[in-house]
């Protein structure tokens, strides 16, 4: 399901690029009106009721698709068609059986009865014998392929036939995508690629280390980023194989990447986005560049899915014999433009082919028909909705059948009309295909900045803090109580002023190492800690649960921090010394503990200070990915220091209390950190905040000890 979302989402986001390319250039494409001057006069449309559908079996060479599934005739019966006539045995090849049609209401018929109604619906061009079997004046839906199947298109219109082209859907209009066969059969054909490839490629996919060895995952080369290309790539990744993806639109390098695919490029900088759904043909100096990457490729990779056609032209090609020589013994070539030529000069279409250095080329010209049942489906799917819409797209009309020229998507795909040649369809006068549409620019008059009036505004703004901070101080209850104040005016600047503009991506970080460093909360349990090896009393006891909570916290916090941050190191990123910083630390707590021994107390104070500006530049560290990894390690240092500083300031308590002090904050930094450790990556975040709970215990605990023992029996 994970590899059919990440197909899903690499086709939506390629259709989406692509349509905002197409639609910039030919806004009458979005339309329901086609502005040429072919547009014919007002017609009436024919009640469904009075139409019969035909579907024949399919008589073309390996060809098992249907051209319309049960669930599509019962659609259409519903919405309104007279009959239905399927040819007997026409879906067994796409495992649909004749009971299937018959239970929704088609009638099973011969052949001659299923080409004789109004409107005949296949999915291969009808054949020359096959169209002395159509009525006068019918209608027929299916691939066509006019410009190489100009035969059929005489025999069609002396029969004065009006046929339309699947292959022939113009694939730039929003609307059209719901009718785009030629997308759904690509969508089979590229899953389909790789499962044959895996089939004929005698090694894994994916990588593996067993206990027989290492084994490397498989290197796949896309050639194409179109539908084919792209669901080929996802298949593939998911499989776990390598996947190098190219294509000379630079709208498809987004959407390799959304695959987890490496978008190959050349060093040419040249666009070929044609407007048309396909890629123009590229200079000479831009194929020989992409020559010279492919036979570099060649070399590398294992599997080769080539996809890129030009429509009305032979596939060009891509992969050279002496190419497909230089690739290793049992690689796999699927060329899925075989139908056309194929991408490979030594592809031979239709066929299997083994080269002698032991590469396999398959030129299967029927991908979709290797899975009937499902390109059956899509392709009954997209016809079913491009017949419900000739008429009431355009007219508004439910029921009626009619062919509107207006309607972009019937006109652009109308080959024949009564036996009149509709093809090519006429191009739009008002739009040039390839070029962006001029968008008017508006000048904008600058509007002049009035600098007094800003300035006037922030000094009254200012004059109004200074007078509230006055006004507290006249009614400050005592000089603590200011002193509180000023720190907490302080503590708030300093925050805000260093937390803001902090990279999105490092919250959870910065969440983690300010949980950290709010375990200094221990500095309060640490003072009030007393008894022996075991704390005597209740305040002791809490003193000791404030010590041993923001140990936790203080170890879990920083080891969270710098997993998170790993998740984001690269293989580029320069390598990291941070370990250096040991040497202030042991310098400021060394100073700190030998200065309480001769008697300099106030050393304490100093390294409280240190502390505080440790922490405070670890927490402005962490708002950029380059500096993440430092804070983290400043964070650590503050802490560390501001533990140490309190430890020296502890004067006449019981060596027993220190090791009791020493015991708690062990215990739990070492808890914490096994706890951060064990947890999966994906549960960081809420164990950062169950960590930031143990802050709040820890503060509990630490000021509870200080209150009267009234006020604690109120608890």
């Amino acid at each position: 399901m994970a590899s059919v979302q990440r197909a899903g989402s690499a086709l939506l986001a390629f259709s989406r690029s692509y349509l905002r390319s197409s639609e910039s250039v030919a806004p009458w494409l979005l339309g329901s009106r086609y502005n040429s001057s072919d547009a014919a006069p007002a017609k009436v449309g024919i009640p469904y009721g009075e139409l019969s559908i035909g579907v024949p079996k399919e008589s073309a060479s390996g060809e098992k698709r249907v051209g319309l599934s049960p669930a599509a005739v019962a659609l259409l019966l519903k919405s309104g068609f007279k009959s239905v006539m399927v040819e007997k045995s026409a879906g067994e090849p796409a495992k649909f059986m004749d009971s299937e049609y018959e239970k929704v209401g088609a009638k099973v018929v011969d052949g001659a009865t299923a080409f004789s109604q109004d409107i005949v619906i296949k999915v291969s061009p009808v054949s020359l014998a096959e169209v002395g079997k159509l009525k006068d004046k019918a209608k027929m839906i299916s691939y066509l392929y006019p410009a190489r199947n100009k035969e059929v298109l005489e025999a069609l219109s002396k029969r004065q036939a009006t046929a339309w082209g699947m292959d022939c859907i113009p694939r730039t209009i929003s609307r059209a995508q719901m009718f785009d066969t030629l997308s759904s059969m690509s969508n089979i054909s590229g899953y389909k690629a790789v499962a044959e490839a895996a089939h004929h490629y005698e090694h894994f996919f994916c990588g593996q280390i067993t206990a027989a060895g290492r084994i490397p995952p498989a290197k796949v080369l896309i050639i194409g980023g179109g539908v084919a290309g792209l669901i080929a790539g996802s298949m593939a990744k998911n499989m776990g194989a390598v996947v190098r993806l190219f294509d000379t639109r630079n709208a498809v390098r987004e959407q390799a990447k959304s695959l987890g695919a490496e978008f190959l490029t050349v060093d040419i900088k040249e666009e070929g986005e044609s407007g048309t759904g396909y890629s123009k043909e590229m200079s000479k100096a831009f194929i020989d560049a992409e020559m010279k990457l492919f036979a570099d490729q060649c070399k590398e990779v294992d599997i080769i899915i080539t996809t890129a056609l030009i429509p009305g032209r032979t596939a060009p090609v891509l992969i050279k014999k002496e190419f497909v020589e230089s690739m290793k013994p049992g690689s796999v070539i699927v060329d899925l433009a075989s139908e056309a030529g194929g991408n490979c000069e030594l592809t031979k279409p239709g066929e299997l082919f083994k080269t002698a250095n032991g590469v396999t080329i398959l030129g299967y010209t029927d991908m979709p028909s290797r899975m009937a049942t499902q390109a059956s489906l899509l392709y009954s799917n997209n016809v079913t909705k491009y017949l419900l819409s000739m008429g009431p797209f355009s007219t508004g009309k439910k029921g009626e059948f009619l062919v509107d020229h207006s309607d972009i998507a019937v006109r652009g795909a109308l080959v024949l009309e009564d036996g009149n040649m509709m093809w090519p369809p006429p191009p739009n006068k008002n739009a040039v295909p390839g070029l962006p549409a001029k968008k008017e620019v508006k000048k904008v008059e600058p509007v002049p900045i009035d600098y007094k009036a800003i300035t006037k505004e922030n000094a009254l703004v200012t004059t109004g803090a200074f007078g509230g901070m006055l006004l507290m101080g006249a009614v400050s209850p005592n000089p603590a109580f200011t002193a509180m104040m000023t720190k907490f005016g302080l503590a708030s600047i300093c925050g805000y002023q260093t937390v803001w503009g902090v990279t999105p991506a490092l919250h959870s970080p910065l969440m983690s190492v300010t949980n950290a460093i709010s375990g200094l909360t221990a500095v309060g349990g640490m003072m009030m800690a007393g008894g022996g090896l075991l704390p005597h009393t209740t305040a002791q006891t809490l003193a000791f649960v404030a010590m041993l909570t923001s140990a936790v916290n203080i170890g879990g916090g920083f080891t969270i921090t710098q997993r998170m941050l790993d998740m984001f190191r690269r293989p580029g990123d320069p390598a990291e010394f941070n370990q250096m910083y040991a040497i202030p630390a042991v310098a400021l707590m060394g100073g700190v503990l030998m200065g309480n021994l001769v008697g300099l107390t106030e050393v304490t104070n100093a390294a409280y200070l240190a502390a505080t500006i440790a922490c405070i530049s670890s927490i402005g560290c962490l708002a950029n990915q380059k500096t993440a990894s430092l804070g983290n390690t400043l964070g650590m240092l503050g802490v560390g220091s501001g533990i140490v500083a309190t430890l020296g300031a502890l004067h006449g308590v019981p060596v027993s209390v220190y090791v009791q002090i020493i015991a708690a904050l062990g215990i739990g930094g070492a808890g914490g950190r096994y706890l951060a450790t064990l947890m999966k990556i994906t549960d960081l975040p809420q164990m950062v905040a169950a960590f930031h709970a143990l802050v709040g215990l820890a503060a509990l605990t630490t000021s509870m000890p200080c209150l009267p023992l009234s006020c604690c029996l109120c608890f």
